[in-house]
């Protein structure tokens, strides 16, 4: 009951100082808020457990080129086969391939994300159907039946959860062809790896899987590989034997596999390389917020040490009255669980659409973050981070002891500031300068970098040229006819009121990840090798006449394509500016001849004839966002190359005019897809959504701590001012200036932030040394971030002390020496 009464009078003796009371439910709240949200989203991301069974055993392998400067490459079937025969840690392997179907009789036909998988990948992957059945090896082999599996995603949110699907046949194209198959099973919730899929088939629903070269092509790689460890083995045990299968099958075939490719293998846990993206981004994150904790406390903890060191006459008096130190700490602990319990009161609220919004986020690096919620486990969290700071705000004062105590406390009027607790609220503030500083540090390199994305420029004009995905659509029609399609697509949209030039390729800019991953192995007549060994790697690129045109993009030499470049017709192609100068240094590139060389193309339908180069056009890297010398070979559509992706220049707004061109494509093909029209603009912003996430988040962390910081100097510096009256007294009556005691008091506040920024520069190389070592992307920031976040951190410093030194320069040196 006592402790209720002392909770009681912590409430009342709270409420008369609302200012003070609703600063620290804030502080807390934005302090604890913050890591309870990013906990939620951190144990849902990388903690919790998968769903395939025993995911502990479940393995990802990827192949890695360095020498050709490939991080991740996938696997052919032949490299598979080798891989797997005979394996003794491995019960058994599964293969996903990546690739995109237009869908045919559920509804409208789309193009939609999905993979094509043996017979044993669902079992390696340990899932289970919640609706018919799962893929399985009777599924394997050229005379199987067409079988899809749909996500549960897809399932639930596409068909609405419709049971009677199951059962029913379909239509899938792809670039290599048509084929029907039977919708057998929906997969359980579960995450999507490699890519986020909607429906999952059989190997005989892609044609181009069965044929010769997909399973002869030691150098055709499409095929992701996922391995099941066999019970007792080991993940080290698996790396070692899956190393040396490897490392024979290099010896075995020298001419696929040259010593400067460097090729290796690598084994990771499932769970591992799900997180690894989301893995370093998401601890730094929580790193910072945990700095912004560690400011917030110790911004109440100054707030709460001032208050007690004013309210020492108080606490003198009740201990000449008999309360003892139990009771009096007893007291404090009331006051400061009744502060941090309305802090976690308010953390929780701001938590709620906090998690939401960093759910959002994380879901960008992170598929296991999307429909993110609050964990409300993690309110127990919340509540022991309130009860810690509680005692640890009861611990820091320093009680009153003896009658001395109570003769200064009434002679002084309780403002009189003592020296170790004129050092605790420096080492406080001290402490939020250099959290503060490192936060904003972060923040200034991210900033910077997003101003430099922001800033770099394709060379054409991206907001007037208008992307939409076109899919081929091959059931029923010969290869003449498909191309005759585009022939009619671009002519009869060319000629709609608005529309200045339109083209055809086979990938958007920045978009398709696939399309835009091809390279190919290439010689040029009268260009040295390399490295006098090896050929040189360009881009592929497959576009139709007017291309550049419509980007906007102009010819430095030669000509563009035409009409007549077609199958039959002399091999034509057009080449970068940066590839023509590489080659050919102070030499003109036209009319020379290019093959290809690599090896791949027998099994890409691409033949290795000459081709005479017709023009120079300047460099588009349509990969990343900062462009860097593109080495591209672009090839006629219409003579050996892919389709599938309408660009239109618009002669005003873009999408004013996409409506007529979807009526006008299904004029001429009702079944035709007409999807994710978008302005190049956007979708080069779409790309930079991650880094514009990354800086607003880390700024807005920033933002905050260096708001509480200048609250925490400013009460250091009132504070500093309430104790130092009598001293600016004497010294004004001795003939001080006001200006001496204003500069005096701003240069306390200078000296407390430059100490707290040189702490924070220290301890920001010692923990950037210490990461390095674990996280190879670590690096320090450059000197301009430093200057950059010094100069705000002092900047807001002069302007915390501001109020304070005004007020002590307007101190009233009679009414100050009579106070005493």
């Amino acid at each position: 009951m006592s402790f209720f009464r002392d909770l009681k009078i912590a409430v009342r003796s709270l409420w008369r100082v609302r200012a003070l009371w609703i600063t620290v439910a804030l502080t807390l709240a934005l302090g604890i808020g913050a890591n309870a949200a990013l906990f939620s989203v951190i144990r849902a991301v990388l903690l919790r457990p998968l769903a395939n069974r025993d995911e502990d055993r479940l393995l990802y392998l990827r192949q890695s080129a360095p020498g050709l400067g490939v991080v991740n490459t996938t696997f052919s079937v032949p490299e598979i086969d080798d891989l797997g025969k005979g394996l003794k840690t491995i019960t058994d392997l599964g293969t996903f391939s990546s690739i995109d179907f237009t869908v045919v009789g559920l509804g409208t036909p789309r193009e939609i994300p999905a993979g094509v998988v043996d017979g044993h990948y669902f079992e390696v992957m340990g899932l289970r159907p919640v609706l018919g059945r799962l893929l399985t090896t009777t599924d394997d082999g050229p005379n199987a039946a067409g079988a899809i599996v749909l996500t549960y995603r897809f399932w639930k949110e596409t068909l609405h959860s419709d049971p009677s699907v199951i059962g029913k046949t379909v239509r899938l194209e792809s670039v290599m062809g048509a084929r029907s198959a039977t919708i057998v099973g929906v997969l359980e919730p579960s995450v999507p790896y490699p890519v986020a899929t909607e429906v999952i088939a059989n190997i005989v629903t892609s044609p181009h899987h069965l044929s010769a070269t997909m399973v002869t092509g030691r150098e055709h790689r499409m095929t992701e590989v996922f391995a099941r460890l066999a019970p007792g083995a080991t993940l080290e045990a698996a790396r070692s034997e899956l190393s040396t299968r490897h490392a024979a099958i290099l010896t075995t075939h020298p001419e696929v596999y040259k010593s400067a490719d460097h090729y290796r293998i690598d084994v990771t846990r499932m769970h591992d390389q799900i997180n690894s993206r989301a893995n370093t981004v998401l601890w730094v994150l929580f790193a910072a917020s945990g700095l912004l904790f560690v400011i917030a406390c110790s911004n109440v903890a100054n707030l709460v040490l001032a208050r007690t060191v004013r309210r020492e006459s108080e606490l003198a008096v009740r201990s000449a009255l008999g309360a003892n130190a139990a009771a009096l700490r007893r007291s404090l602990l009331a006051e400061s669980l009744v502060l941090c319990g309305s802090g976690v009161l308010a953390a929780l609220i701001l938590a709620w659409p906090m998690v939401a919004v960093l759910g959002r986020y994380a879901a960008r690096f992170s598929v296991r973050a999307e429909g993110l919620k609050l964990d409300f486990s993690l309110v127990w969290f919340g509540i022991a981070l309130a009860l810690t700071a509680a005692v640890f705000l009861a611990l820091i004062p320093r009680l009153p002891s003896g009658s001395a105590s109570l003769t200064a406390a009434l002679t002084s009027g309780g403002t009189r500031m003592t020296g170790s607790s004129n050092r605790r609220l420096r080492i406080f503030a001290i402490m939020q300068i250099a959290a503060s500083f490192l936060l904003l540090t972060g923040a200034t390199v991210l900033m910077r970098t997003l101003y430099v994305l922001e800033k770099t420029q394709p060379p054409f004009d991206t907001a007037r040229v208008l992307a939409v995905n076109l899919p081929v659509m091959s059931y029923g029609r010969t290869p003449e006819q498909v191309q005759d399609f585009y022939h009619e697509v671009q002519r009869r949209v060319g000629a709609l009121p608005g529309v200045a030039h339109v083209s055809t390729g086979f990938s958007v800019p920045w978009r398709d990840d696939q399309g835009l991953d091809i390279s190919f192995a290439f010689a040029a007549q009268g260009a040295a090798r390399k490295n006098a060994l090896d050929d040189w790697r360009a881009k592929f690129r497959s576009v139709s006449p007017g291309y550049f045109e419509t980007l906007g993009l102009p010819l430095l030499e030669g000509r563009d394509f035409r009409d007549a470049d077609k199958n039959g017709s002399e091999r034509v192609v057009i080449v970068s500016e940066s590839l023509a100068k590489t080659l050919f240094p102070g030499q003109d590139a036209l009319n020379r001849e290019l093959r290809w060389t690599d090896g791949v193309m027998k099994f890409v339908g691409i033949s290795l004839e000459p081709r005479r180069i017709v023009g120079v056009v300047p460099d588009l890297d349509d990969e990343n966002i900062i462009p860097s010398p593109a080495m591209t070979v672009y090839q006629p559509t219409d003579q050996e190359g892919w389709q599938g992706r309408l660009f239109v220049r618009a002669e005003q707004d873009p999408y004013t005019l996409a409506p007529a061109i979807t009526r006008t494509i299904h004029q001429i093909s009702a079944e035709q897809p007409v999807e994710r029209a978008s302005t190049l603009k956007d979708i080069r912003a779409e790309v930079l959504t991650p880094d514009r996430l990354n800086a607003v988040v880390f700024g807005g962390f920033a933002a905050v701590a260096l708001l509480i910081s200048v609250v925490g100097v400013a009460g250091v510096l009132a504070f500093s001012v309430s104790g130092r009256t009598r001293e600016f007294g004497i010294r004004m009556a001795l003939g001080a200036q006001p200006r001496n005691i204003l500069t005096d008091v701003l240069l306390q506040g200078l000296t407390i932030a430059a100490i707290g920024v040189g702490a924070g520069v220290a301890f920001g190389i010692a923990f950037a040394r210490g990461i390095s070592r674990y996280v190879a992307e670590a690096h320090l920031p450059g000197m301009l971030a430093f200057i950059a976040s010094a100069f705000v951190i002092l900047a807001a410093a002069v302007i915390a002390s501001a109020v304070p030194a005004a007020r002590a320069a307007r101190v009233n040196a009679v009414e100050a020496l009579r106070s005493e």
